[in-house]
């Protein structure tokens, strides 16, 4: 007899409770290893790919592409005895496509695999389906497809076998069904708002395909896009354009979901205050050009966002009680003797920002070095969890974008976050005279829960004083 074992979703991160199938690498019959990578998720914070935790031949995929589920559901069944011997199927029979009627109503008085077969005869398959170890709670909700699992709670639900044969068109009169599609392709439309009486089949005997969905959703935004003129716009690709294309829905998910919460929380939780300061930059601007002719920093990309970090972790070792975080269930504060330095980052997926961990120990060289290597995986998406928790304090570059500065929200879980502006020329009066340097403004936020507005502004000013001189921050180091 085979024996299955189910891989369920597990936690690929700090209290998360649900991830996005993005991409499959097994399909049923596939042999596996343990620690093979079987499927990208996206969670919350990062794309992660799921090792495998069992050696065998993949039975059934119990989640596709494209679904949200929640931590602790089965996603995937593995038969990990793929020597044993299994019952035999039921032998297809052989039906073309127009006969859909007739297997779909014939499938109401059977059960287990033979409903299976039956729907497999009537779509063309010629395949016998793989049924699991038989259960009373499985037989009461019915067989399923090969590839897609029966959720728990689902013993409601009408068959699988009633449910995939649905013909295109009203070719069959089958009541509620005027199209052909699986189950998998229907909720697929149900999530993107697509009428299936509306897309071109592409699939055997008339039948809908994810691909043909997709292709629907994405020729209907080229139209919208073909309206409405701007540069490419892939964050539409997910949504739905409504019928006259003047506007186009997009699902909340993933990161931008979280990213919502996480900040509205934020918002709404600590008291913000922000203080701003205007800072002549030219010695940092010179240390920067000195820095990237220096061989031993050849290796890495030495810009001014640099020297704020190391900036503000000299002000942070100044003043230790910026870096703490407010434990609202115990109603304690919480100062770390630790500095995780968090970088926020504009991504196509979302706002994320993954930290550099004990960044108060790094030299100057690694501290750069860490800065890339960050910057680059979370612009890529392949940040791991464990980068993008626990951080203590935050930088913000929107200089970067050629913006003065903000007033940042907090990161949840830290007391301060400093917005670091655009660097430009400008008349300063120095040494007596107005002559031009570069000048930067710099703003930091804090929870006035834990900062008051004088250790906030010891804080920003002291990272001022190192911008302004970058050989101050050899006496404080």
């Amino acid at each position: 007899m085979p024996t299955f074992e189910q891989f369920t979703m597990p936690d690929a991160g700090e209290g998360l409770t649900e991830a996005d199938i993005i991409t499959w690498m097994v399909g049923p019959g596939d042999t596996v290893e343990v620690n093979q990578p079987i499927v990208e998720i996206e969670t919350a914070k990062s794309l992660v790919e799921l090792p495998c935790p069992f050696d065998g031949v993949v039975s059934r995929l119990l989640a596709q592409e494209g679904e949200t589920v929640e931590v602790g559901v089965p996603i995937l069944e593995v038969d990990v005895d793929p020597d044993g011997e299994a019952p035999a199927a039921p032998a297809p029979a052989q039906a073309d496509a127009p006969a859909a009627a007739d297997a779909q109503s014939s499938s109401a008085g059977q059960s287990g695999s033979d409903a299976v077969a039956s729907a497999d005869a009537s779509t063309g398959s010629g395949a016998a389906a793989k049924a699991s170890p038989a259960s009373d709670e499985q037989e009461g909700s019915g067989a399923v497809l090969v590839g897609y699992g029966v959720k728990a709670g689902s013993a409601q639900r009408r068959p699988r076998a009633q449910e995939a044969l649905e013909p295109v068109g009203g070719a069959q009169d089958l009541g509620d069904y005027p199209v052909l599609a699986k189950p998998p392709v229907r909720k697929l439309a149900r999530d993107l708002g697509v009428d299936l009486t509306t897309v071109t089949p592409s699939g055997p005997g008339g039948l809908v395909t994810r691909e043909d969905v997709e292709q629907h959703v994405k020729s209907t935004a080229a139209q919208t896009l073909a309206t409405y003129p701007g540069d490419d716009q892939p964050w539409l690709e997910t949504g739905t354009t409504q019928g006259d294309g003047r506007t186009t829905r997009v699902p909340v998910k993933s990161v931008r979901k979280r990213t919502a919460e996480a900040m509205v929380q934020s918002a709404f939780t600590a008291p913000h205050v922000t203080e701003f300061h205007t800072v002549d930059v030219t010695e940092t601007m010179n240390l920067v050009a000195k820095l990237k002719q220096d061989r031993d920093f050849q290796d890495v990309r030495v810009t001014p966002l640099l020297i704020v970090a190391k900036a503000l972790l000299l002000a942070v070792r100044r003043h230790p009680e910026v870096n703490a975080s407010w434990d609202e269930s115990s109603q304690e504060i919480v100062y770390k003797h630790y500095v995780n330095l968090g970088i926020a980052a504009s991504t196509p997926r979302g706002l994320v920002v993954p930290n550099i961990k004990d960044a108060h120990r790094l030299p100057l060289h690694a501290l750069a070095l860490e800065l890339q290597h960050l910057t680059t995986e979370a612009r890529a998406g392949t940040v791991s969890p464990a980068q993008m928790t626990d951080g203590t304090i935050t930088i913000t570059n929107v200089g970067a974008l050629g913006i003065d500065t903000g007033t940042p929200i907090l990161n949840p879980g830290e007391a301060a976050i400093l917005a670091f502006g655009a660097i430009r020329q400008q008349p300063w009066v120095h040494e007596g005279e107005i002559v031009p340097r570069w000048v930067t403004q710099l703003a930091l936020s804090f929870d006035h829960r834990l900062v008051d507005g004088e250790l906030g502004a010891r804080v920003l000013y002291d990272v001022g004083r190192v911008m302004n001189d970058p050989a101050q921050g050899l006496v404080w180091a």
